[in-house]
């Protein structure tokens, strides 16, 4: 039995965990904005240990951000693991990127954080200048990326207080981002021995002189982007990608804003119901049957399910009261472990279970009724009562 002190202490343990979980991204947000203020007015405070500390909470974030993201999604019934034409029920959804594409979609993800690592870690008065200008170039396609799977997954007809909560993530990256690029442009001091040495008509020599002024790195960098990303692609279509992988990574999905495909009919089972939950198991154990109508939504129908339906129905026209009370036991004890079955795996496992009880079901109708197998075969037609 648990005290009333220790349910309190639950209790303040689990109210501290969620805000610590809201308040995560918020305080990610306000801390870049404070760290890319600092390094705008005051860089010669900058030392090389706060840039330490600055890169340290950056990837921490970074991690925060992906997980919180995920997490957020899952909490809406985003199915990770199906692509647009996989069959879902109820409020599932299917995952926001299609699968074929997410080698591109990681790579270009990883890219980006590459750059804000190499824009931290260099010294950038002892490497050459194209390097801080690729990694710029870098940090630019993972903006962009970050920017279009959050206008994605984001559900502008809801737009609550939570979905606000995914514009966060890419805001603070940018902010850090631009912290890295501005870092990196204080930190470097024009030299002499680098300056360049080209004919000064030459198209290179105006290059070259613009890679001496970090404060045109930016622009370059920008400029680079496209045929970084050209080189990318290439480099990816060895390894078997389409060349317009990027794109069908949002388009080739359903259910988000830059979807394109058009999936299955969402399905419905009633999470409550045990049967119900077993008939959404592996197609080649539960062996459905038909759709049929529930509550007013389609479902899949099997033979278990009908079993158990059309067994119902005569305890609730023969023995109303008995019929009652089963009702009232099965809701109370069933109606919790349904809710834990989310996965196809549990589903075919719940069905096994409730085999015998089908068997002992199919027994009583065979002794109850003249023509079980009709009444057995009307269920979920929408021409007898249902559960």
């Amino acid at each position: 039995m648990i005290s009333d002190a220790d349910q309190l202490m639950q209790n303040l343990v689990f109210m501290l965990l969620v805000f610590s979980v809201m308040a995560t991204p918020v305080v990610a947000v306000i801390s870049e904005a404070v760290f890319l203020l600092m390094t705008v007015k005051r860089p010669d405070k900058i030392t090389r240990k706060k840039k330490s500390l600055f890169f340290t909470i950056d990837l921490i974030t970074v991690v925060l951000a992906v997980v919180l993201q995920m997490a957020y999604l899952s909490f809406f019934d985003v199915m990770f693991s199906a692509d647009w034409q996989t069959q879902l029920y109820n409020s599932q959804k299917h995952q926001p990127v299609y699968t074929g594409s997410l080698p591109t979609f990681i790579t270009i993800a990883v890219l980006g954080i590459a750059g804000l690592c190499i824009l931290n870690l260099i010294n950038v008065n002892k490497t050459p200048p194209l390097i801080p200008t690729l990694a710029m170039s870098a940090l630019y396609l993972g903006i962009l990326l970050s920017i279009v799977f959050t206008i994605h997954v984001i559900d502008f007809d809801r737009m609550g207080s939570f979905e606000l909560y995914l514009l966060l993530p890419p805001i603070a990256y940018i902010l850090m981002a631009f912290r890295a690029i501005c870092g990196v442009i204080s930190d470097y001091a024009p030299s002499e021995n680098r300056m360049s040495k080209v004919e000064s008509s030459s198209t290179l020599s105006t290059f070259l002189s613009m890679l001496e002024d970090a404060k045109h790195w930016p622009a370059i960098a920008l400029v680079m982007t496209i045929p970084m990303l050209g080189i990318l692609i290439c480099i990816l279509m060895i390894f078997g990608q389409a060349p317009d992988a990027a794109i069908k990574a949002f388009t080739e999905t359903a259910d988000f804003r830059l979807s394109q495909k058009i999936p299955p009919q969402q399905l419905y089972y009633d999470e409550h119901y045990l049967c119900t939950v077993a008939a959404g198991g592996d197609t080649k154990i539960v062996r459905p049957l038909r759709m049929g109508i529930r509550h007013g939504h389609p479902v899949v129908v099997n033979r278990q399910l009908c079993i158990a339906n059309a067994f119902e129905q005569v305890l609730e026209e023969r023995t109303p009261r008995f019929h009652k009370l089963v009702r009232s036991v099965y809701d109370t004890f069933g109606f919790p472990v349904a809710r834990l079955i989310r996965t196809r795996r549990a589903a075919d496992i719940v069905y096994f279970i409730m085999k015998p009880l089908e068997w002992a079901f199919l027994m009583v109708l065979y002794l109850s009724d003249i023509n079980p197998e009709d009444r057995i075969a009307m269920q979920y037609t929408g021409t007898v009562k249902k559960d």
